[in-house]
């Protein structure tokens, strides 16, 4: 299975609060205008969840702690981390005849597609699952055992169109010590989880240390490879 054709990228140059509420909207655009749409983008500081975390006893209180720093996701895994250092993409269109049933060629062309990007700065990177990672999964980006991406997926039926949302979460030049501590801590206030480790993260700047412009050449990249075209950028 391929991908479709992005007619372009979209670069968002000012940070977003709600990046689930955003994926959602895109979904909607992707239904209404019957094409698909991609976009880049950087959330502000903080961590996405999946539902179940609200359930657990622990929940009223970190959620009051922490505030808008924490988002809720309707999708399983584990918990995400966003901020400075750190990439999203999003992508949405319309399925078509394609079904549920298909989401690991979806996953499998999502993958190849940013390991074709990655080998452009000289960092060959493969799917694999990654113990110790926060929200860790077959279809994980690794670079010698370590995980650099993290991908999700996700299905939603508007009317008669059912879309296709397929996420990746890169990090650029966060650093893999810092979001570990960081992803423990939040574990251990929730209760929940064996620690993570911070030798099962990479980042590009680790990989490519000496690279000039590192993330905005790796904006670039990936806006050619899905693309192919400069992308727009919106403030």
């Amino acid at each position: 299975m391929e991908l479709p054709p992005f007619g372009f990228v979209c670069v968002h140059e000012r940070l977003l609060a709600d990046g689930i509420a955003h994926e959602a909207e895109w979904m909607a655009e992707s239904a209404r205008g019957a094409r698909a749409v991609a976009h880049l983008w950087q959330g502000t500081p903080g961590w996405v969840v999946p539902r179940r975390t609200t359930a657990l006893p622990s929940w009223p209180a970190v959620s009051a702690r922490h505030g808008s720093a924490l988002q809720v996701r309707r999708s399983g895994g584990g918990l995400v981390p966003q901020g400075p250092g750190i990439w999203n993409l999003s992508l949405a269109w319309p399925a078509g005849d394609a079904t549920p049933a298909d989401m690991h060629a979806i996953y499998a062309a999502l993958c190849g597609a940013l390991a074709a990007a990655f080998a452009r700065l000289g960092v060959s990177a493969a799917p694999q699952a990654v113990q110790g990672s926060f929200c860790d999964g077959r279809w994980n980006l690794a670079v010698h055992g370590r995980k650099l991406v993290g991908t999700a997926q996700a299905w939603h039926r508007f009317g008669r169109v059912q879309v296709v949302l397929a996420h990746a979460l890169v990090i650029i030049s966060a650093d893999p010590a810092e979001l570990t501590d960081s992803a423990n801590r939040l574990e251990a206030e929730l209760g929940q989880g064996a620690p993570y480790r911070a030798d099962a993260l990479t980042s590009l700047a680790r990989e490519v240390p000496t690279l000039p412009d590192l993330e905005a050449r790796t904006l670039e990249l990936l806006a050619e490879q899905f693309a192919r075209v400069v992308p727009p950028r919106e403030a």
